[in-house]
């Protein structure tokens, strides 16, 4: 058994990456999703892994993290193991250009597409399907 024990936490050592957060670091908090639970305005499968963007306050010990939480979290405790945190790697070059939609009186939008990219037929046993990417 103890060989055992051994062998597995062998394994466990190379697989572990050395985590440290610094004071005002920004990180996602992981909750775990509920089949069939609306949970952050998402319900079962399409609910989110990580959550947030939030700022460590403090360092408790050596693997506990204190973590600013959002008013409309309150109820939820503040202080996460660092299993549960990852650290938020920004980027400038991933900021997204948006343009400002047109809408309507009535609040909507109309999509029209700009552009044809490409085009495929893809074949079953008895007919053919056109596949058409639009931008």
């Amino acid at each position: 058994m103890k060989i055992a024990q051994s062998r597995q936490k062998s394994y466990a050592d190379k697989r572990r990456k050395k985590i440290e957060f610094a004071v005002d670091d920004h990180v996602f908090v992981k909750v775990s999703p509920v089949k069939g639970v609306l949970r952050f305005c998402k319900k079962g499968e399409l609910s989110p892994m990580f959550i947030g963007l939030f700022e460590v306050l403090e360092k408790i010990g050596t693997l506990a993290y204190r973590v600013a939480l959002s008013p409309m979290l309150a109820g939820m405790h503040n202080v996460f193991h660092i299993s549960m945190l990852r650290k938020n790697m920004s980027n400038p070059s991933h900021v997204l250009n948006y343009d400002p939609l047109q809408l309507s009186p009535n609040m909507s939008y109309e999509e029209r597409p700009t552009q044809i990219r490409d085009r495929q037929e893809r074949s079953l046993r008895i007919k053919v399907i056109q596949i058409v990417k639009v931008k």
